[in-house]
């Protein structure tokens, strides 16, 4: 037995010496699979230990519709693309290099945006006649030859998983959950990726089943191993630190949704006002309700109502209470707060309205993406109700544009529209954290007595007058001593705040709220044109930023001039913009949706923006992108 021992021990020497390590410089990988599979945890665990690397990173989370499809069939298939690399990127790649397909729904949903040349690794144990049948497969796709044009690993992971948990005491169905723990340590190897972390993840996650967390540790070994000492993986990949994509500073990954809780939570601190979300559930704003919940100790208060309406009637209460009010929502809840956010436009008090925008109409495509939110955002109310629009750029961007949001709506007295996206929200990447001495300081003053002086001399509080500068009008918190005032829905009186029903008033009230938009101080927009002497500019907004400027790129990298600009604030629009549409031939606007930037730009400055629009519920891919721009360049 020692010698057996002694000749085993050898042979998986020799392969590991044999096995060649190849140097990328990039690698986009999907882990697919049906939605009980675990990609999700296996995509996230995959990126925290290539964050904690240091490689740049970008990820595309994509979730089936269907709360449970039944198992093994397209609509309920699940996958996490990720791409990393020694450099900076800004997409989570075009087409993936590596596919990991847990079964034949998953294969058969993915193989279309796979290059030529792309490995695939595939879970032979659930490629049964059955399952196959399932899906349209009436012979075996790993047999008749389809599969010729890549470089396919068959890999029996149920099998191989079980074998590695014989031991374990736990059920064959059980056991069989952490094939995803199997396919994460092969990948593992396959890319050099640190693995303590995540055995220590496994841990604290199933730490009220030891048997359960020892089960997932001993799976993910089990990958490691096999990739260490089989046969079929002769190749491993190296890709190094992406050190100079990184200014100095202390890094994490994160996803969209908690930078923006992280935002708004900075927010509170820094305006030193009591944090108040009032929220209903909804795909995919929910996490930033789960996250929030979390952090009472910073002064947060959630409040989950019974419906939409309730929960931004209850943040607008919050609001006239003195707090940094927050309601978070989709679409289909946007449409359902309409009546509250006019509501808070003639109130004049700060509300942050975070839509994270998903596929619609209606119900639409909870879990899919879109920039369709735009003319809501900016028109959906009765009568003349103003509104202002930040829109984050990256996932990592959602604090910063966080801040803004709450910088707004405090100094102006204004609900805000925060629009990211499914995109933004569930996509991750490096964020460096900021030093608290690099947040701007948004602490405001209560009104605290009378402000107007009566023609008798008398000193009273009207509660509707201005600010010469930003024509906000006081924040009085209720209970302060000789500040009470009337609130509600009806037109109120300029400076007093009575009731009124006469026509000048109304006519004077409704273009001071307008003015008081207008005037709202934001960035010029940043123009990004290494030459000076581009014909073609290429307009964005929102999470079109990662796409645009990886096409923009490569189209310089050619040779080709062309310029880019990407827009934060959406209303009002920056004070230069005027001028930088002006100085180009071409203005190019790429959206998620049927053209809406682009038809805001023509109606206020009177320009040709050529649209360039998809609403698959994806993002926009580089190479589509820069074949658009190329067009433009040579038309």
């Amino acid at each position: 037995m020692a010698d057996a021992a002694t000749a085993l021990a050898e042979a998986a020497g020799a392969v590991r010496r044999a096995k060649e390590v190849r140097r990328l410089e990039r690698v986009v990988i999907r882990f697919a699979g049906d939605s009980g599979d675990g990609m999700q945890l296996t995509g996230d665990r995959f990126t925290s230990e290539t964050a904690a690397f240091g490689n740049d990173l970008s990820t595309l989370p994509n979730f089936p519709a269907e709360i449970r499809a039944p198992a093994g069939t397209l609509p309920g298939v699940s996958s996490f693309q990720l791409h990393f690399a020694d450099h900076d990127i800004l997409t989570p790649g075009d087409a993936p290099d590596v596919l990991v397909a847990m079964n034949p729904a998953a294969l058969k949903a993915n193989l279309p945006d796979l290059p030529r040349g792309a490995e695939v690794i595939v879970n032979t144990d659930e490629f049964t006649r059955r399952a196959m049948a399932k899906v349209g497969y009436a012979a075996s796709p790993l047999e008749d030859g389809s599969l010729a044009a890549y470089r396919v690993h068959p890999v029996p992971l149920t099998t191989l998983t079980l074998e590695a948990l014989k031991d374990s005491g736990l059920a064959r169905r059980d056991a069989e959950r952490a094939k995803n723990m199997f396919a994460l340590g092969l990948l593992s190897w396959m890319y050099h990726r640190p693995t303590g972390s995540t055995e220590s993840f496994l841990r604290r996650k199933f730490a009220r089943n030891p048997q359960v967390a020892e089960a997932n540790v001993a799976a993910f070994r089990a990958g490691w191993n096999f990739g260490e000492t089989t046969e079929d993986f002769a190749v491993s990949y190296q890709i190094a630190p992406a050190s100079a994509a990184f200014p100095p500073g202390t890094y994490r990954n994160i996803s969209g949704n908690l930078a923006l809780s992280y935002g708004l939570i900075a927010a509170s601190r820094q305006a030193d006002l009591p944090l108040y979300l009032g929220s209903y559930p909804i795909t995919p704003a929910s996490d930033i309700l789960h996250e929030l919940s979390r952090h009472k100790n910073f002064g947060v208060r959630t409040f989950q109502a019974e419906d939409e309406i309730a929960g931004i009637g209850a943040a607008l209460g919050a609001a006239f209470g003195g707090a940094l009010a927050v309601t978070t929502t989709s679409g289909p809840g946007v449409a359902l707060k309409s009546e509250t956010i006019g509501l808070a436009v003639s109130l004049e008090l700060p509300l942050l309205i975070v839509d994270i925008q998903r596929g619609g109409p209606s119900t639409g495509l909870p879990t899919k993406t879109e920039q369709a939110d735009l003319l809501q955002a900016m028109y959906g109310r009765n009568g003349e109700a103003p509104v202002p629009i930040v829109a984050p750029a990256t996932p990592g961007d959602c604090f910063t544009a966080a801040l803004e949001a709450a910088r707004i709506a405090l100094a102006y007295r204004t609900p805000v529209f925060l629009l990211s996206d499914g995109y933004l929200a569930n996509g991750s990447e490096p964020w460096r954290i900021p030093e608290p001495g690099e947040l701007p300081d948004l602490r405001v003053r209560f009104a605290t007595g009378p402000n107007h002086t009566l023609a008798d001399g008398t000193e009273a509080f009207w509660p509707y007058k201005r600010d010469p500068q930003t024509l906000a009008r006081p924040w009085a918190v209720p209970g302060t001593p000789g500040l009470e005032h009337r609130i509600g829905g009806i037109e109120k009186q300029d400076g007093t705040g009575h009731i009124s029903y006469d026509p000048a008033n109304h006519d004077l009230m409704v273009r001071t709220r307008q003015a008081k938009i207008d005037r709202i101080e934001v960035p010029d927009a940043p123009v990004d044109d290494p030459t000076g002497d581009a014909r073609v500019l290429v307009l964005g907004w929102g999470s079109t930023y990662g796409p645009v400027t990886a096409a923009v790129r490569r189209l310089r990298a050619a040779g080709e001039k062309v310029a880019q600009s990407h827009l934060r604030h959406l209303n009002p629009f920056p004070g230069n913009l005027a001028a930088v549409l002006d100085r180009y031939d071409k203005v190019i606007v790429p959206e998620m949706n049927l053209g809406q930037l682009a038809t805001l730009l023509r109606a206020e400055y009177l320009v040709d923006a050529q649209s360039f629009t998809q609403v698959t519920g994806l993002p926009f891919k580089a190479e589509q992108l820069a074949t658009v721009l190329k067009e433009a360049i040579d038309g």
